[in-house]
């Protein structure tokens, strides 16, 4: 099984070379306009095309990188804890459209495990069984609460719960320490970004339990009880667990906490994936690698395009 990925690991050590480094992110930031930031890509060799959407030039990209992992593997069952999120996504989408009867415009996203098509014509027929059993349950009993309560928030919740199990099981099914740490932290922040929400938004025990996904570094209990307290209750619980360097970033405010959680990733990325030289752990982190320079990308190009402080901007940058 080694000799499988030792080419794809070759490709991708190559291909490392052309991420964004610091020095292009200063570049981007020091630009004037989003048409500037544009232009400096296009050098980098993004296909900015002329007059090409910002959304589209970003879409493209993300594109560009799947269409690299499918040549150079035959499987990308090891990306699950990167897709599941976009068959997610389009299974909220399609719920809500269905019921709604709402056009279905502009709301699925490429990408997952299962088509769009499949997704849909499930909704539409209003039959599961045809999905992958990570999704048939919840999305019968999301359909289920949206048609008799209208409650769209719960029927989010319901997904999302299940969004987050399907990514812990990839991950110890992976048998890969990258894959497996990486859905873990997922997990984790996830659970701690809801029960912060929770807490500030005075929300029951009950929306917790429902909402709250297991994993195996946090106390769901312990988590759950202090949220019911205060904010200072889950600090305190926090700084008992593996996520105590991010009490700080909680306390400076919801952007700091988003950085501190993706940057928790990007570190587990370069921690492991860059020791792997036989397994998928490089192509996987590679991909983050992706993400995190598009995301990067894309709140350069909001933040100018909003006049926001270059401060401002730079401190929502994720570590590349």
């Amino acid at each position: 099984m080694a000799e499988e990925y030792i080419y794809a690991v070759a490709r991708i050590k190559a291909r490392e070379t052309q991420l964004l480094t610091q020095q292009d992110i200063d570049r981007l930031m020091a630009c004037k306009t989003p048409a500037d930031c544009l232009r400096a890509l296009g050098d980098k060799g993004w296909d900015t095309g002329s007059g090409k959407p910002a959304e589209a030039v970003l879409a493209a990209e993300t594109e560009k990188t799947w269409a690299l992992m499918r040549e150079l593997t035959p499987d990308l069952t090891p990306f699950n804890v990167l897709l599941y999120p976009t068959d997610f996504n389009n299974l909220k989408a399609a719920i809500k459209c269905a019921v709604t009867g709402a056009e279905p415009r502009n709301v699925f996203l490429p990408g997952g495990t299962v088509p769009t098509e499949a997704v849909q014509a499930a909704v539409r027929e209003n039959d599961f069984s045809a999905l992958p059993d990570f999704m048939a349950a919840p999305a019968a009993e999301a359909m289920q609460v949206l048609l008799s309560t209208r409650d769209g928030q719960r029927c989010d919740t319901i997904l999302d719960r299940a969004c987050l199990a399907a990514i812990r099981r990839a991950g110890r099914e992976s048998r890969n320490p990258l894959i497996d740490g990486f859905a873990e932290r997922k997990v984790a922040v996830s659970d701690i970004r809801i029960a912060i929400r929770a807490q500030h938004t005075g929300k029951t025990r009950a929306f917790l339990e429902e909402s709250l996904a297991p994993c195996d570094t946090l106390d769901l209990g312990a988590l759950t009880d202090a949220a019911l307290k205060s904010e200072e209750a889950l600090c305190a619980y926090l700084r008992r667990t593996d996520y105590a360097d991010g009490v700080g970033p909680l306390q400076a405010g919801a952007s700091a906490f988003e950085k501190w959680c993706d940057d928790r990733q990007t570190a587990l990325v370069r921690e492991v994936g860059r020791q792997d030289y036989f397994t998928v752990a490089p192509l996987l982190g590679y991909v983050v690698a992706r993400q995190n320079e598009i995301a990067a990308v894309r709140i350069i190009l909001s933040g100018k395009q909003n006049g926001l402080p270059d401060e401002r901007i730079r401190a929502r940058l994720r570590e590349m």
